[in-house]
């Protein structure tokens, strides 16, 4: 699963006493397309490599005050991804033996030629980019072109720190996407924190959120810093963001603009260093057209979008996913099933996957809960498919079809009348009328049906 590397995405560290040389290199690497910093010496080196992201360093092996491995050591020590090579007008194999036996990526002999040069950068670049890649989305199995142009993409958008809305189909893996997007940023030694923002109420999901005060409401006998706090320096997931009510996203908004929050009950504001990324399988133009969602949120959260596919558009991924969730499943289970029949492969391969990616693992776990071979065979991924067609709902899902269920029975009783539904439901009227539009309910629709029964 390698990446196509884009030179024109790699920045080099260049590091040598010598202002003349330094002048030349410089010219040489931005005419093959890269973007160069050069310094003369290996403390200003560690400086640059304190406050900037390098894609390699090339260094001289020779310099006062620290030499070059001296300088790879400390490097090594602050980064061990980043790939160093040395340069020296009095190599020799000797130096260039010890220097490769420590880690050293490579070793160039002045003077520097052009095609070594190139070469080198190139290799030390595809290395890193495909060490990387094992490193910060390992658990991400694909072979095809349009999700490794995605994660391509996010590879990239992962350093720079903005805020991401992945968006997608249910079951596609956005959390999953999120996760390695977190591990592949300069937050990745910093907390990572989910929240599915469909799945709690209002005035719990602010308290999750924002915290609260000890006495802010009945039950909160103590301080809880909710959820922001928690991933101070890190990342905070937002998951079903399209299901956050208004007067949240505008909290929530706030809390982005001036990068502090304020808990439930407290007057006090909380300076918070947190990065957003959130994610949706709605349409967050229709919610906006719909006044569901906040079009000043929405282009806070969007700065970039990755959308992921759905998996029969990544349909050359269902036999390699489908291996290794039997692999992860039978070692889990200690059962020993190794591999699909060819026509039970066949079956997956040509399935239409309504639930995309979290399906198919579902149809992996029952198939692995019922072979009594090593051999799966075709019957029972046809018995599991059909199983998993009678979509399970998502928790948002189900709720929303109980609040719609629930609100036509009080409708219906209390013949339209709102102010008494309202009060059955222990409501106030407004946040009837509110539960009513969300699930597109008349009250006059009931007066009608009461007249004419």
């Amino acid at each position: 699963m390698s990446l196509n590397h884009n030179v024109n995405d790699a920045r080099i560290l260049l590091v040598d006493d010598d202002e003349n040389l330094l002048r030349l290199m410089t010219l040489r690497l931005e005419g093959e397309g890269y973007q160069v910093d050069s310094v003369n010496g290996g403390k200003d080196a560690l400086k640059m490599l304190n406050t900037h992201s390098y894609a390699a360093v090339l260094s001289d092996l020779r310099m006062p005050g620290m030499d070059g491995m001296t300088l790879y050591e400390e490097i090594v020590a602050l980064r061990k991804d980043i790939p160093v090579i040395l340069m020296t007008a009095h190599g020799t194999i000797e130096d260039a033996v010890s220097a490769t036996q420590r880690g050293v990526f490579g070793f160039l002999t002045k003077p520097i030629s052009h095609d070594s040069l190139r070469e080198l950068l190139s290799n030390a670049l595809k290395q890193r980019q495909s060490a990387a890649r094992e490193d910060w989305c390992a658990h991400i199995i694909t072979r095809s072109v349009q999700m490794e142009q995605l994660l391509d993409q996010a590879h990239r958008v992962a350093q720079r720190d903005v805020s991401v809305l992945i968006s997608g189909a249910s079951g596609t893996g956005k959390e999953l996407l999120a996760r390695a997007l977190h591990k592949a940023s300069k937050r990745a030694d910093k907390p990572f924190v989910a929240i599915n923002c469909g799945a709690l109420p209002e005035n719990l999901l602010e308290s999750e959120l924002f915290g609260h005060s000890k006495g802010a409401f009945t039950g909160a006998v103590n301080a809880h810093a909710g959820l922001f706090r928690e991933a101070e320096g890190g990342t905070l997931f937002l998951d079903e963001i399209g299901d956050m009510p208004i007067p949240l996203q505008v909290k929530l908004l706030r809390a982005i603009q001036e990068r502090q929050i304020r808990p439930v009950g407290s007057t006090k504001q909380v300076p918070i260093d947190v990065r957003i990324i959130s994610a949706t399988h709605k349409d967050l133009a229709q919610e906006m057209a719909d006044n569901a969602f906040r079009e000043d949120l929405y282009y806070r959260l969007n700065v970039v979008n990755l959308k992921l596919p759905t998996l029969r558009e990544r349909s050359e991924d269902i036999p390699l996913l489908a291996r290794y969730l039997l692999e992860q499943s039978a070692e889990r289970h200690d059962v020993e099933a190794n591999r699909f029949s060819d026509d039970a492969l066949q079956m997956l391969a040509t399935a239409p996957w309504p639930g995309n990616v979290r399906q198919l693992v579902n149809v992996v776990e029952q198939c692995v809960a019922l072979t009594h071979t090593p051999v799966i065979p075709v019957h029972l991924v046809e018995q599991a498919l059909s199983a998993s067609e009678q979509k399970w709902p998502t928790l948002t899902e189900a709720r929303d079809a109980f609040e719609h269920s629930y609100l036509l029975k009080l409708l219906k009783m209390t013949e339209g009348n709102v102010t008494r539904a309202a009060e059955l439901a222990g409501r106030n009227r407004t946040d009837m009328h509110k539960l009513m539009k969300k699930h597109s309910l008349q009250s006059a629709d009931f007066r009608q049906e009461a007249v004419a029964i």
